[in-house]
């Protein structure tokens, strides 16, 4: 039976999806941008040139700024927008749904206004619609070019999830099944906070040794807020947990690590962020998770230097003077 899925989104996330889906046997893919004039260019070029230029997105994929032409008869929604402008997003589509179609989320991030996490925004919005949570160490620009990728479908609906595996699984493109929602997006939000110090790291000139100390403490900070809210401890030694920070504090397509580069050889945010090419997440997100921590008592402080850095005018140089010369403790407090 065939499955159509209408994609939410045509940046890069977006648009690697759609690629990968229009690979998969008996599926139907429509990508959606709110841009006609986006939508236009790409239907011309049958590329993404702004994000994910060289790579083809196959003719079966219909591309439209029509979400009503996009959803009709669709089976399920990915939603790849980032978090701030998730809500304005699903808003505008929300009287085109059929409310039986399950939705999947590739969003990484807690909405600033209510410090929601991107399925409780869906739900709050179009109802009781089951979301999956697809997460785990995942750049577009190589999930579109058919490398390797092993991820996570997290829901409280474990048969959603195992539709979704099978729906995206291919020789290429592993994927596991969690039932953990709330660790799962928690921790994506996280890794792009901590991938900023990570690139501050770079940009200072610090080692292996500063940065691999930072990853280890920064999953600990991971547990410690995701575990407040529920989450479970185990998910963040999975692939939404270490394997996505990993990558995002590696590899040099992570926008939130050159955010972070950026500020350790002494640019300012405005200027960072004028320049780039698509969202870094873990920017507005260092807003709420530092409002989150704040009203529930829970110790982030990497969180917070990148807070002040960020949004206070610290430099990246007396933040880490900061954490290194914090209280001594024990490693498991």
């Amino acid at each position: 039976m065939t499955t159509k899925i209408t994609v939410l989104g045509a940046g890069g996330m977006g648009t690697a999806c759609a690629v990968l889906l229009a690979h998969q046997p008996e599926t139907l893919v429509s990508l959606w941008t709110s841009r006609d004039e986006y939508a236009e260019q790409m239907r011309e070029t049958r590329e993404n040139r702004r994000l994910l230029p060289g790579v083809q997105i196959p003719s079966e994929v219909e591309i439209t700024a029509d979400f009503q032409e996009a959803s009709e008869s669709t089976d399920g929604l990915l939603i790849a927008i980032p978090a701030q402008f998730l809500r304005k997003a699903i808003s505008s589509v929300a009287p085109y749904l059929d409310r039986k179609c399950f939705t999947v989320s590739v969003v990484k991030g807690i909405e600033n206004q209510s410090l929601l996490r991107p399925s409780e925004i869906v739900r709050e919005i179009l109802g009781d619609m089951p979301v999956v949570s697809l997460s785990g160490p995942s750049h577009a620009e190589e999930i579109a070019r058919n490398l390797p990728a092993t991820l996570v479908a997290a829901s409280r609906d474990s048969l959603l999830a195992k539709q979704v595996q099978r729906l995206f699984s291919n020789n290429r493109f592993r994927v596991y099944t969690n039932e953990d929602i709330v660790g799962v997006e928690i921790a994506g939000a996280l890794k792009n906070i901590i991938a900023i110090a990570a690139g501050a790291c770079d940009g200072l000139g610090f080692g292996d040794n500063a940065k691999s100390s930072l990853l280890t403490r920064g999953l600990v900070e991971m547990i410690r807020f995701g575990t407040a809210f529920g989450a479970k401890r185990s998910t963040f030694y999975g692939l939404a947990g270490v394997g996505d920070l990993v990558t995002t504090c590696q590899s040099p397509y992570g926008r939130n690590r050159r955010v972070g580069e950026a500020l350790g050889k002494g640019e300012c945010l405005e200027s960072i962020t004028r320049k780039m090419n698509g969202v870094a997440e873990g920017v507005a997100t260092t807003k709420s998770i530092r409002g989150l921590a704040d009203s529930h008592g829970i110790d982030m402080p990497i969180t917070t230097e990148i807070y002040r850095v960020l949004f206070e005018g610290k430099s990246p140089l007396q933040a880490v003077g900061d954490l290194m010369s914090r209280p001594f403790k024990a490693e498991g407090d």
